[in-house]
């Protein structure tokens, strides 16, 4: 039980590293810490089942780890970096963000404890962008400022808009497919997938914040298809269901 738990404490101890880096003015690094924490976060579930170490104390420990990692860091880092030259709205941007990523948190704890949750299909869709997500995506701007985007007016007003667009899509309604349902991967994927993966982190060490931005836009292009494909799924399912 000491290993997920220890995962979660490196996970909070990062995102607060991260806030210490910004307003040192070590941005890069301090994205990079808050990255680290939101995947150290986002897999210290995974590492207790595989564990077999579960117990309510680390998953009270991990809900508070959450709005730490994937909440306050990314906004205070965004604003010590960007937004604070947008004024009072960049702070109202960076704070609104924290507290939508804290009500997305609630929203999906008390989901999962709901007997009545949704299944089947439908149970392999979010409600909502889900938070490590959300961390990724509102450091859009500050992957755009290392590949060379200046720092003008325009640019930290879009990015305060562009805080408050991210913050909406935590706690809509929008399903965002989460590929809980694919299942087992055929054996003759699991070469070719091993080897995506692979590609990918080599890319994200050799071009973090292009692939970084890349990432984070194409996440954004797949939001407008989970939503079709989700209705389309339940229109066909209306259609069968009187015959």
């Amino acid at each position: 039980m000491v290993v997920p738990n220890l995962v979660t404490v490196l996970a909070i101890c990062a995102g607060l590293t991260g806030i210490r880096l910004a307003f040192e003015q070590r941005i890069e690094l301090a994205v990079a810490m808050v990255l680290l924490a939101a995947f150290l976060d986002g897999v210290d579930g995974r590492v207790a089942r595989a564990l077999k170490a579960t117990s309510k104390f680390g998953a009270e420990m991990d809900s508070l780890a959450d709005i730490v990692n994937f909440g306050v860091a990314p906004a205070l880092v965004l604003y010590a970096f960007l937004l604070d030259g947008a004024g009072a709205p960049g702070w109202i941007a960076a704070l609104l963000f924290a507290i939508a990523c804290g009500l997305r948190l609630a929203r999906f704890n008390v989901m999962d404890h709901d007997p009545n949750r949704a299944a089947g299909w439908r149970g392999g869709y979010f409600v909502g962008v889900p938070a490590p997500a959300g961390a990724m995506l509102v450091l859009l701007p500050a992957y755009l400022s290392f590949l060379g985007v200046e720092h003008g007016a325009v640019f930290t007003g879009l990015s305060s808009a562009f805080t408050l667009l991210v913050a909406c899509l935590l706690v809509s309604r929008v399903p965002i497919w989460s590929g809980k349902n694919i299942g087992r991967v055929r054996g003759d994927m699991v070469m070719p997938l091993i080897l995506l993966i692979v590609f990918y982190v080599l890319l994200l060490i050799n071009y973090p914040w292009h692939t970084m931005s890349v990432t984070a836009l194409a996440y954004l292009a797949f939001i407008p298809v989970s939503w079709r494909l989700y209705r389309r799924r339940e229109a066909s399912e209306q259609t069968a269901g009187p015959a």
